[in-house]
């Protein structure tokens, strides 16, 4: 058996072609893009000055919540810092609850909004009349469901604020808990971390999570807030990142006392819910995001087919194999490093095989949510 085929022109010369193609692209993605956040290094600050900081949350029915993560918050260890949360149209105890806290905690301050049929569904209301109440102008945002990791939070995502970075981009993941689908909430979770983190470190920001996010006042009002997407219901973390970084003004942080830790969805249904209303903005992604996006699990997947088709022919078999062999190792090491960076490294033994698994599964839960149109808050 020779190591090297014949390339005669048969189906097995355009499937290896093929495969060599999605090998290349795969490459791409794991030079050009990935591997910024796998070898990501902050650069040392100076002595950080602290400004004033408001904390925007925006909750609705969510007083078991409040009562858990709200008391963390407003004890960060923090000089100057107030908790605007607008409590949206709740049936529930959340309006007692925070006329409580307010007693306890002279830093929250509280914005109600009625119940009113004529609201759109969705946080930018309550974000924006947060914003316009807030005594501040740097804010930081999170949701009711979000406990910081530890009390220097708010420190670490304020200290990377300078005259030239006026956005931060910080991260959410899940709660760890038994069953298959945490695990599966918990990767799709780190692996959009890594997608996001990994292009605005190329220059190239799309999205951040609302659910621990900064920016300044100087920078909501330079592109009139939520205005250009106010009609959906989504879009004010992703949409409104992709509007408002530019090249300069962003930042990431990756310092895991920074990161705002949710429990996991316990249904399918509520997840995919979840997964709708991300994907009711992806309409809106410039078209070079679209691409990238896009191209990776579809050449992930198109790689894995035209391999397994090439191992029916002898010829092609030990070089493919080899190939093979090294991309995944490429991707395992270089993946691997970015899952490292996001304090996910329980996923990387079988990375592989997660990777290829949400690759297959994510399109049908896309295909679900497009069908079912669930737009719910």
């Amino acid at each position: 058996m020779t190591y090297l085929p014949s390339f005669q022109l048969d189906i097995y010369f355009f499937a290896f072609i093929a495969f060599g193609l999605f090998v290349l692209i795969q490459l791409f993605y794991l030079f050009f893009i990935q591997v910024r956040l796998a070898y990501y290094s902050p650069t040392k600050k100076s002595a950080p000055s602290y400004m004033p900081v408001s904390i925007i949350i925006a909750a609705r029915n969510e007083s078991d919540n409040l009562y858990e993560n709200l008391p963390i918050i407003l004890s960060q260890d923090y000089p100057e810092f107030e908790v605007i949360v607008v409590n949206n149209q709740s049936i529930d105890d959340s309006s007692w609850l925070l006329t409580a806290f307010s007693r306890q905690f002279p830093n929250l301050r509280v914005v109600e909004l009625g119940r009113s049929r004529h609201l759109r569904p969705g946080k930018k209301l309550p974000i924006t009349l947060a914003i316009k109440a807030a005594k501040y102008e740097h804010f930081l945002l999170t949701d009711a469901d979000c406990r910081p990791s530890s009390n220097q939070w708010i420190k670490q995502m304020a200290s990377h604020f300078s005259s030239s970075k006026q956005i931060v981009i910080g991260y959410g993941p899940y709660s760890k808990s038994k069953g298959f689908l945490n695990r599966l909430i918990r990767f799709d979770t780190a692996w959009i971390g890594v997608s996001y983190f990994s292009m605005a470190l190329a220059k190239l920001p799309y999205m951040g999570v609302g659910r621990n996010l900064a920016y300044t006042k100087p920078i909501f009002n330079s592109v009139n807030g939520f205005k250009s997407h106010y009609a959906l219901p989504s879009g004010d973390d992703d949409l409104f990142i992709q509007e408002a970084a530019k090249k300069s003004n962003y930042t990431v942080n990756l310092d895991p006392t920074s990161y705002c830790y949710s429990a996991a969805s316990p249904s399918w249904g509520r997840w995919i819910r979840q997964k709708s209303r991300h994907y009711s903005t992806s309409s809106r992604y410039k078209l070079i995001k679209k691409w990238l996006l896009g191209i990776y699990p579809l050449s992930l997947i198109l790689m894995w087919a035209s391999f397994v088709t090439l191992m029916f022919n002898g010829e092609y078999r030990l070089f493919s194999a080899s190939i093979f062999f090294v991309i995944l190792m490429l991707k395992w090491w270089i993946q691997g490093r970015c899952l490292s960076k996001l304090k996910e490294k329980s996923f990387i033994p079988y990375f592989l095989l997660w990777d290829l698994f949400y690759a297959l599964i994510m399109p049908i839960i896309y295909y679900v949510t497009e069908r079912q149109k669930l737009y719910r808050w």
